[in-house]
């Protein structure tokens, strides 16, 4: 039961970054509702890495501690329910949610991450977090030294080859198509022994989650330990953009210096504003973008 419908600050979103723009507004006496659908983008990754004084704990492990730790602030309110509307009114913003609740607030932020965009090739979904990853400094030791591949192409394909030729030598790129690397980068890749296959994937072959080979169009087989790809991304939440807030080039929350959107009052951090997804910078992001709010009301009122 959340107490009253007026705040100093509604966030949208109660992961990592969301939890700790609360930490930091609630310790500042702000009055906060933290909203959460339940729906974090790495429910199934097994382990978190790369995170000091949380290495190897899990994801739901985290951010369970970290919830626990916000909600002694009686300054802070948290609902589990998943917002439908926020609409601009003249003091601020109203939100409404799937349980027929509403909320007024002088302050919103959005902490509501990306949405994977997954490529259809049956058994990918499936792997994802497991051991088809994203990032080398989340995963890329627990799986160093294994056979691997990079599903990517062109630029992109080759800067990630380079990162995780320093973690293993057992590297094959498979591009899904005509490969688009030029001459230097051909000859690069060849020098370091990584070999480039364009035939298209077909299949990924796992138990429970865990990549055993690739199965290519012509019906060829490639046996791996862990497969490294970046899908596209876009919004998960598309309120920002309902509001009027601009996106990046990259589909990313355009924000200020102190992550300000571009609508006055709307506040964002985390994964939707930046590439680099980690936890620990989803961490520093809320925290980060908790003082700097606190800040802007400050100015408002003294």
């Amino acid at each position: 039961m959340i107490n009253g419908n007026e705040f100093d600050v509604v966030i949208i979103g109660g992961s990592y970054a969301g939890l700790s723009a609360a930490m930091a507004l609630g310790r500042s006496l702000r009055q906060v509702l933290v909203i959460d659908s339940g729906r974090p983008c790495n429910a199934q990754t097994p382990h978190s890495h790369n995170f000091i004084t949380h290495d190897g704990d899990t994801p739901a492990e985290i951010a369970q501690a970290a919830r626990a730790q916000v909600m002694r602030y009686e300054t802070v309110q948290f609902l589990s329910a998943l917002v439908t509307n926020a609409s601009k009114i003249n003091d601020g913003f109203t939100v409404q949610t799937d349980t027929g609740e509403a909320f007024r607030t002088k302050k919103l932020v959005f902490a509501t991450g990306l949405k994977d965009q997954f490529p259809d090739i049956p058994g990918f979904a499936e792997c994802w977090g497991i051991s088809v990853v994203h990032c080398p400094y989340c995963h890329g030791y627990e799986i160093k030294q294994t056979v691997t591949g990079i599903l990517g192409n062109g630029d992109h394909g080759y800067e990630f080859a380079k990162l995780i030729h320093n973690l293993t030598k057992q590297l094959t790129i498979f591009t899904n198509g005509p490969a688009a690397f030029t001459a230097d980068q051909q000859a690069k890749l060849q020098q370091h022994h990584i070999s480039i296959i364009s035939t298209p994937v077909s299949l990924i072959h796992h138990v429970n989650g865990q990549i055993e080979r690739l199965e290519l169009t012509d019906g060829s087989i490639h046996t791996l330990q862990a497969l490294y790809a970046r899908p596209a991304l876009t919004q998960h939440c598309p309120l920002p953009e309902a509001l009027g807030c601009e996106l990046t080039e990259q589909g990313l929350l355009k924000t200020d210096t102190f992550q300000r959107t571009s609508v006055q009052g709307v506040y964002a951090c985390g994964d939707n504003t930046s590439p680099w997804r980690s936890v620990s910078g989803s961490v520093a992001s809320g925290t980060f973008t908790g003082a700097a709010l606190n800040r802007d009301l400050v100015d408002e009122s003294f």
